[in-house]
């Protein structure tokens, strides 16, 4: 008799499991207005399923709707005590929430941020980012609400045992933060040498735009260029070029072949080379040129206020 039963209810485990299949994928595609109401709908039927659950949370998030994402993740919690991930999310929900109110509003939320992701490391000793969280925690508290670069630099080590890649730059990061250039360089440099990937050598190239270095991230650019071969590269190079008005005929190469060699997925798109083209054809004078390029940037995407702004400095030639 119980064998029977099992039986009729595998059907009904299979639809329920194939509709948290569809919503997942749906999350994935980004297609938040129309999972939501869905998941919704779903989780007030089911709501014990911890997957369905998640992913309406992960979808208030995605749509920036902190405090429903917060009592989501907080439903996960009570109902899962001991799973690392859903105390990270709910203590990184909380962040969120506190970065998008007053400072003084947003104080009431730090104690429970901290206990959300000192839970999540207590939990799971391999958890990456709920140590990244913690590193970048620490360095942006004042002293006085628990701030400290000791217990950042605590997580950056353990971080670094889990993967030396994500240790470097968080070294890199509490050093950059607490303005010790010569440091964050080093540590930088050390997680292009590790682990190469873009991730690493964005991260030095931003920190060389910070410190006016612009000709380091040129050059670290084109290294980066050189071993990935990602046509995005080349738009780096030109917007460098472009706003600290040096090496402007590399930034022009550069910048028309991203734009011959353009595809969706290079993130950034066409207009934004336009713009920059439009930009170094300010900087030489060329009004022609320049005019050319930021009209072909407003037909493309006409709302952006500094594409605006640029046609306007053009006419002025």
């Amino acid at each position: 008799m119980t064998r029977f039963f099992i039986f009729l209810l595998f059907p009904i485990l299979a639809v329920c499991q194939s509709a948290v299949s569809d919503f997942e994928l749906m999350v994935r595609n980004k297609q938040y207005e129309k999972v939501e109401p869905l998941l919704i709908d779903y989780v007030n039927n089911n709501p014990n399923n911890l997957k369905a659950l998640e992913l309406l949370g992960d979808t208030f998030g995605y749509q920036k709707k902190w405090d429903s994402a917060i009592e989501n993740y907080n439903k996960l919690v009570e109902l899962k005590p001991k799973t690392a991930n859903y105390h990270y999310k709910y203590g990184g929900a909380l962040g969120m929430k506190a970065l998008s109110v007053n400072k003084l509003t947003a104080l009431r939320f730090i104690g429970d941020i901290k206990s959300a992701f000192l839970k999540a490391a207590e939990l799971d000793a391999n958890h990456i980012e709920t140590r990244w969280a913690l590193v970048e925690l620490y360095m942006q508290l004042p002293g006085i609400l628990g701030g400290s670069r000791s217990k950042s630099l605590k997580y950056a080590d353990e971080l670094e045992i889990l993967s030396k890649v994500d240790g470097y730059l968080a070294k890199g990061y509490v050093y950059e933060y607490d303005d010790e250039p010569e440091l964050a360089e080093k540590f930088y440099k050390m997680a292009i040498i590790e682990g190469g990937s873009l991730t690493c050598f964005n991260k030095l190239t931003a920190f060389y735009e910070k410190e006016k270095r612009p000709k380091d991230a040129i050059k670290n650019i084109e290294t980066a260029a050189g071993k990935l071969k990602r046509n995005a590269l080349h738009y780096q190079i030109g917007k460098v070029a472009a706003e600290y008005n040096i090496e402007l005929e590399k930034g022009l190469a550069c910048l028309n072949r991203y734009l011959e060699n353009y595809s969706a997925k290079d993130g950034v798109p066409k207009a934004w080379a336009y713009y920059r083209l439009s930009q170094i054809e300010t900087l030489q004078n060329n009004k022609e040129q320049a005019l050319k390029y930021i009209d072909l940037a407003i037909s493309e995407l006409p709302k952006i206020e500094v594409f605006k702004t640029q046609k306007e400095k053009v006419l002025k030639i």
